[in-house]
């Protein structure tokens, strides 16, 4: 016998499955038709709270790096909207560098040096433009609360004048010179690397120990023995030591 519709439970229109593949877009969708993140600015809280975006380069969809760097954002940015602080958040993409040069002629099975400047800028423009959109309906489909219709863009002309205007006045303070330096160089795109960019492999190398006699004792030191002060260093390249001329500690 069966006793189910036997027990007087109460009933509820709330769902007792998930069913998230279908219930998240539905949500999203309401936030943005119900204009959440505006509502959420209306809140006239003695604070305001603003978190800058580092921004993504536009090259390509999202990747998990992209999920828990905005969810953390978002976490925290509604968070501050809960406790009362007023919390405008304006995402951003980068739209120059490497990544999205190397990924545009990879796309293109182009040669740089055999393409013109003039229609590979605008082919990279359309390129970041077009991973701009893919990469905000993404963030939009992981719930996330932003100004999504004004985003900053690097490529925008109002940012890059910004930037100029800046690097002018880096150069009228002094700060800017032409030098030489070690860096690091990628000799396919041939172009310098960020250290970002750079990745290290473990490897095994012959190394030394050596201990130098002090010769002139820095003020740091003062009163020790010169006669029995020795630095010690190591490295893994000896065959460097007889160019030597200092040390820093």
């Amino acid at each position: 016998m069966d006793y189910s519709k036997t027990v007087n439970l109460p009933k509820t229109s709330f769902p007792m499955k998930a069913n998230l593949p279908v219930r998240e877009p539905e949500t999203a969708a309401y936030w943005q038709k119900a204009d959440i993140y505006h509502k959420m600015l209306s809140k006239k809280g003695p604070n305001k709270f603003v978190l800058h975006d580092g921004p993504p380069y536009a090259n390509g969809a999202i990747h998990i790096g992209h999920a828990l760097n905005k969810i953390l954002k978002d976490v925290i940015v509604k968070y501050k909207s809960l406790r009362n602080y007023m919390t405008p958040y304006v995402p951003g993409w980068d739209c120059h560098g490497l990544p999205i040069e190397y990924q545009l002629f990879k796309d293109l099975g182009a040669d740089k040096r055999k393409m013109d400047r003039v229609v590979f800028r605008k082919k990279a423009r359309e390129f970041a433009m077009k991973y701009v959109n893919v990469q905000k309906e993404e963030f939009k489909r992981l719930g996330v609360l932003a100004d999504w219709e004004n985003p900053y863009l690097t490529m925008a002309p109002e940012y890059e004048a910004a930037i100029i205007r800046v690097f002018r006045e880096l150069v009228e303070a002094g700060y800017v010179f032409r030098a030489k330096k070690p860096i690091y160089w990628c000799a396919r795109c041939e172009t310098a690397l960020a250290d970002a960019e750079v990745e290290y492999s473990d490897s095994i190398s012959p190394s030394i120990y050596v201990k130098f006699k002090v010769s002139q004792m820095p003020p740091a030191l003062a009163g020790t023995k010169i006669e029995n002060t020795f630095v010690l260093i190591w490295t893994t390249t000896p065959w460097t030591l007889p160019a030597n001329v200092a040390m820093a500690f």
